[in-house]
């Protein structure tokens, strides 16, 4: 990218859990952008916020204030959308339409064949997918010779690379994916991180990762790291032992200042 275009954003974000003394802050006004044609990870320790912040982004739960938009230009369309101002129905399409998305558990339908599984948010919204693209992503995660098999006939790698595909064939504007190596060995995560990668570098799709693995960090563009529902760190160009060591020191920093007070 020659310069920062922005494919989902947040302002102020802020996701409270509870009432009371028992109130939790998740999101502590977060104030965010995620560039098009980049592929973005989210890091921070268990509570940190960041599966939350993904969820929100996405529509799949609602902030307690704060704005999130979604910006339209891949649909030909400089416009941007308010999740927040959308009904029920017209964010279940959003979603299906105009985001993809990638979870640690592989979430096909075990009756659907890989290319059913593939094509099924087309089918859903009523749309026949584009073939030429649809080889495309098919060719790009290697499953030309597994299409006709059930998710019980493939591997676990294969079945995450099946929801890759499904992920993408539908051009959204944005892939959010969530842990989508937590299931898998090394080898097979490395082939769908791979596949990730190659998707924004070839394809021009924007992905924003959630992860707690500096290796998978290390394949992005940017890593932004949370702690205690707000953004304290980012770093470009990331590799795995700069991701490494930037969460060591901001462990360090966090233990340092649990220190302080508990002696206070």
């Amino acid at each position: 990218m020659t310069s920062f275009e922005a494919a989902v954003s947040a302002e102020d974000l802020t996701k409270r859990y509870g009432t009371g003394d028992a109130q939790v802050t998740a999101l502590d006004a977060v104030t965010v952008a995620f560039g098009r044609g980049e592929l973005t990870a989210i890091m921070g320790p268990s509570g940190s916020g960041k599966s939350t912040l993904m969820h929100c982004l996405a529509g799949l739960d609602t902030p307690t204030s704060g704005r999130v938009w979604l910006h339209g230009a891949r649909h030909g369309s400089a416009d941007r959308v308010e999740l927040s101002g959308l009904r029920d129905d017209a964010l279940t399409a959003l979603r299906r339409d105009r985001m993809g998305f990638v979870f640690q558990a592989f979430n096909l339908l075990p009756t659907l064949t890989a290319w059913e599984n593939i094509t099924l948010p087309l089918d859903l919204a009523g749309r026949k997918p584009d073939l030429g693209f649809a080889d495309t992503v098919v060719d790009a995660v290697g499953l030309r010779d597994r299409l006709h098999h059930r998710p019980s006939q493939l591997s676990g790698g294969q079945q995450q690379r099946v929801a890759c595909a499904r992920a993408l064939v539908s051009r959204p504007d944005v892939v959010f994916a969530d842990e989508p190596t937590g299931a898998l060995d090394s080898r097979a995560g490395a082939e769908v991180l791979g596949f990730l990668r190659r998707s924004v570098d070839e394809l021009g799709q924007t992905v924003v990762m959630v992860t707690h693995d500096p290796v998978a960090a290390g394949y992005a563009d940017r890593v932004l790291f949370l702690a205690d529902g707000a953004i304290v760190d980012e770093l470009r160009d990331p590799s795995a032992d700069r991701v490494l060591d930037r969460v060591r020191g901001l462990e360090s920093a966090a233990r340092g200042r649990a220190g302080v007070g508990a002696g206070a």
